[in-house]
């Protein structure tokens, strides 16, 4: 299994977790985001969505071009398939939230914040990763390796803490939805992240 499979199975267990618990799809707040994947266009928050699949797939090669630097090829399979909002999730490992771009726009945003926390990488002589989400209370990142594309907890300009999986796809297949109401966005990293919660 892929990166791409593995994430669109996450995708659809999802779904299906929120239909079965509240009977309709997830719910987030947009603050006026345009985004294909809202379901009713009311510009009240929060709004239910929908995993949208992208129909030219987002890339990297730009990113890995400014910096001069190969990016993993699951970069690309994890944020490049799909517009969505963020996807809450517990593990045995603990709760946290993966990031997906809400948009085109959210989805250049996001590109912005990974060349930021890639500089902070390099400023700081460590191994470049890229995040993929966030941790409890969202002090710590989801990070990949981006040599080895294990998955990793890491603490913003600190090395990563602990590997959680040795593969992205492996991490994904990990991890159960979590069903919760939406919430207003909260969050703030040192490099920040675009997004709705």
């Amino acid at each position: 299994m892929s990166c791409a499979q593995a994430l669109e199975q996450f995708l659809s267990r999802y779904h299906q977790s929120y239909q079965s618990s509240l009977g309709e799809g997830p719910r987030c707040y947009a603050r006026g985001e345009a985004s294909p994947c809202v379901l009713q266009e009311d510009g009240e928050d929060p709004q239910l969505w929908q995993t949208i699949r992208r129909e030219q797939p987002g890339s990297f090669a730009n990113v890995s071009h400014a910096l001069e630097l190969p990016l993993h090829a699951d970069i690309d399979e994890f944020y490049g398939q799909f517009f969505a909002a963020h996807l809450l999730f517990e593990a045995d490992f603990g709760e946290g939230e993966l990031l997906q771009p809400w948009s085109q726009d959210d989805f250049e945003f996001l590109q912005q914040n990974l060349i930021g926390h890639l500089m902070m990488k390099r400023k700081l002589k460590q191994p470049p990763t890229w995040f993929i989400g966030l941790l409890g209370q969202g002090d710590e990142m989801i990070c990949v390796d981006n040599e080895t594309g294990a998955v990793w907890r890491e603490t913003p300009g600190e090395l990563p803490s602990k590997k959680l999986a040795d593969s992205l796809e492996e991490f994904l297949v990990m991890l159960r939805p979590r069903v919760a109401p939406a919430v207003e966005p909260w969050r703030m990293l040192t490099i920040p992240v675009s997004g709705r919660g």
